[in-house]
């Protein structure tokens, strides 16, 4: 970015420049801390120049969007040619509640599905289970079977809308319901477009919705990625997810880092498996948490793009550009919601969302004003959307690709954000990988770590949340919030007792005994793949608590050790 000689000039203008200027300033007026930090407490300098960029090199590091190693972005013109998806979290109750939602959000501008299931489908039990009660509907949609997945998506056209699925253990599952609809609408596999989360080792790392051991459920990961790359082209297969890790308590770093760690186990696996790395990594996606520093999570999706690009060009030999590509959803941070104030979330989610855009994310959902008190009501919703919109079309930040280009300060912070995951990569990697590293609690520790520190400095009161340690009111006026119906839960369970009494009960336990032994053989990518007889218990409405229950038995249910 300059040259030696130049370097040291501005070294030498900088002291003479704290000597001579800031130094009768600071007498004055003293600055308001003694240290500050970003919001993951990295320390911030008061001044950055290019003498903080010694190595820089603009074609190596930076270059420009759509080429190797696109810091700039992944494609040449950016939101000047076509503007992120937005998407906005759905899902309450049963499928036909959840189907209104749908159709309301497609009425007022969202571009894509994004759906959120509830807690007893997230762990995989139907909704008649002992385990379900209290809990049908109420954190996200309840879908027990394909009949179920047919409402959801009752007349929607599948081929022409791309659906976000939220949901890891049981995501194939779900996924297999999806495809199924998908056959009924009559749409054809080349034009079924989306994305399934269906990262397992965040479970294990943060959000803690496990089932199986670790093994057994990496291999239902890599059967997906299989089943995608031979045969749903536009299907994003898994969605390597860093925002539960950044919900956990994780710094943004810590995020980068173990999300692309747990990216490089998958695409180990699947070179295992018998893939070519260029046969599936194009249709590997990301998903990353948007916190409240704006200039750190730029830092971060810049960092996150150029050390995805190395790393599968230099680790794996992939050939394909396409495979370089580091694609991302965003969502702005649930972690930074208060109960207290809630408006005040709605300026939160607006900075975090510049972020994200400012970034170069490709997908976006922005999170409502009530989300730490209930699931969004329609109004809220239209907000969080509208401060898209608003983003988009007013901004001014679409305009150019890449803005904050040449900051000293942005491509200061991007460089130590790729420094510091290569120093993680090289710790993962000494533990004997990330699964290794997982099942000896290294990432667990460091979150955790990371979390009390947060939180003490908030006590201390370092670090500033507007309406809980500051600015706080006695009394605040309420906001209306969204109430599921606990009739549902009724609802939902007639159903689905329904539908076990009408279905071909023998074509059910042929499909769900086929499935056991696939599960059970010891040919895991050749004769005993899943994804097809999956499919197949589905189609014959197998529920889903009938299907994990297949793999409860083969494989067990997995008991995280203490990391203390």
């Amino acid at each position: 970015m300059a040259e030696q000689k130049d370097l040291k000039r501005i070294e030498e203008e900088k002291a003479r420049w704290e000597a001579e200027t800031l130094k009768p300033a600071l007498v004055n007026a003293p600055e308001r801390a003694e240290r500050f930090t970003t919001a993951s407490m990295t320390p911030v300098e008061r001044l950055y120049t290019p003498a903080d960029l010694p190595d820089f090199d603009y074609l190596r590091d930076l270059g420009f969007p759509g080429d190797y190693p696109y810091t700039r972005g992944v494609q040449p013109t950016m939101y000047r040619g076509k503007l992120w998806t937005m998407r906005m979290f759905a899902g309450y109750g049963t499928a036909a509640e959840t189907n209104r939602r749908f159709k309301y959000l497609l009425e007022q501008g969202q571009m894509g599905l994004s759906t959120a299931f509830d807690l007893p489908t997230l762990m995989g039990y139907d909704s008649d289970h002992p385990f379900s009660a209290g809990e049908v509907g109420k954190c996200g949609v309840a879908i027990d079977s394909l009949a179920d997945m047919e409402t959801l998506f009752e007349s929607i056209p599948l081929g022409e809308v791309t659906t976000s699925m939220t949901i890891s253990s049981p995501a194939a599952v779900l996924w297999a319901m999806y495809i199924a609809v998908c056959e009924k609408q009559g749409v054809p596999y080349d034009r079924i477009g989306g994305t399934v989360q269906n990262d397992i080792l965040k479970e294990y790392i943060a959000q803690k919705e496990y089932i199986y051991p670790i093994e057994p459920s990496v291999r239902l990961v890599t059967d997906t990625i299989l089943f995608g790359a031979r045969h749903l082209p536009r299907w994003n297969t898994v969605s390597i997810s860093g925002y539960h890790i950044r919900e956990a308590g994780a710094t943004a770093l810590q995020e980068l880092a173990f999300t692309l760690a747990d990216g490089m186990v998958y695409v180990e696996e699947s070179i295992k498996a018998g893939l070519e790395v260029d046969a599936f990594a194009p249709r590997l996606s990301f998903f990353f948490d948007c916190h409240n520093d704006l200039f750190e999570e730029v830092a971060k999706f810049r960092a996150a793009r150029r050390l995805w690009a190395r790393i599968m060009r230099e680790r794996f030999g992939a050939k394909d550009p396409r495979s370089w590509l580091l694609r991302t959803h965003a969502q702005t941070a649930g972690c930074t919601l208060t109960a207290q104030q809630p408006r005040n979330n709605i300026i939160r989610v607006a900075i975090q969302a510049l972020a994200a855009v400012l970034g170069g994310t490709q997908s976006l959902h922005t999170n409502a004003m009530d989300e730490a008190l209930a699931l969004p009501t329609e109004e809220a919703a239209t907000i969080a959307l509208r401060t898209q919109q608003i983003i988009a079309h007013e901004s001014g930040v679409t305009n150019t690709v890449d803005p904050l280009a040449g900051s000293y300060y942005v491509e200061t912070l991007t460089n130590q954000m790729e420094e510091g995951a290569w120093e993680y990569f090289r710790r993962i990697d000494e533990l004997g990988g990330m699964i290794r590293a997982i099942e000896k609690g290294f990432p667990q520790r460091e979150i955790a770590d990371a979390a009390y520190a947060y939180q003490r400095a908030i006590e201390r009161g370092e670090k500033i949340i507007v309406g809980v340690n500051r600015f706080t009111v006695d009394e605040e006026a309420p906001i209306p919030t969204l109430t599921i119906d606990r009739e549902a839960e009724t609802r939902q369970i007639e159903s689905l007792d329904r539908l076990r009494r009408s279905r071909d009960k023998e074509a059910v336990a042929r499909s769900l005994e086929t499935l056991r032994q696939a599960a059970a053989g010891n040919d895991p990518w050749g004769k005993d793949l899943l994804m097809p007889r999956i499919l197949d218990a589905v189609r014959a409405y197998a529920t889903l608590g009938e299907i994990m229950d297949v793999f409860r038995d083969v494989w067990g249910e997995y008991r995280e050790p203490s990391i203390i």
